[in-house]
């Protein structure tokens, strides 16, 4: 797959995650891995820093009572924003490659 079109996918899938509920970092990397086993856990990091440096992600940190500090990502009105984009354009295309008949 193009590394761009997979960028765009796995931004807008990480989001999602994130919309759910406030999440941390190493879940969000299993739950994509299932999806997407290629992708190596750099790649995810590499993305939750660029989302969090945009202003789409908050983060906090916190510990459980039987686990490590961990740090939590939460998604921001931005990151809804991002993601009604995403989903959307999403959308577009995904009707726009149907029509083709592809």
């Amino acid at each position: 797959m193009d590394a761009q079109i997979k960028k765009g996918i796995l931004e807008m899938c990480i989001l999602h995650i994130i919309s759910e509920k406030a999440v941390y970092g190493y879940d969000i990397i299993q739950r994509m891995h299932s999806f997407f086993p290629e992708v190596t856990e750099s790649t995810f990091y590499a993305i939750l820093r660029r989302l969090h440096k945009d202003g789409a992600t908050d983060t906090f940190q916190s510990s459980d009572s039987k686990g490590p500090v961990r740090k939590y990502y939460t998604i921001t009105e931005q990151g809804l924003e991002s993601l009604a984009r995403a989903r959307a354009d999403w959308e577009h295309l995904k009707n726009i490659v149907e029509e083709m008949g592809i």
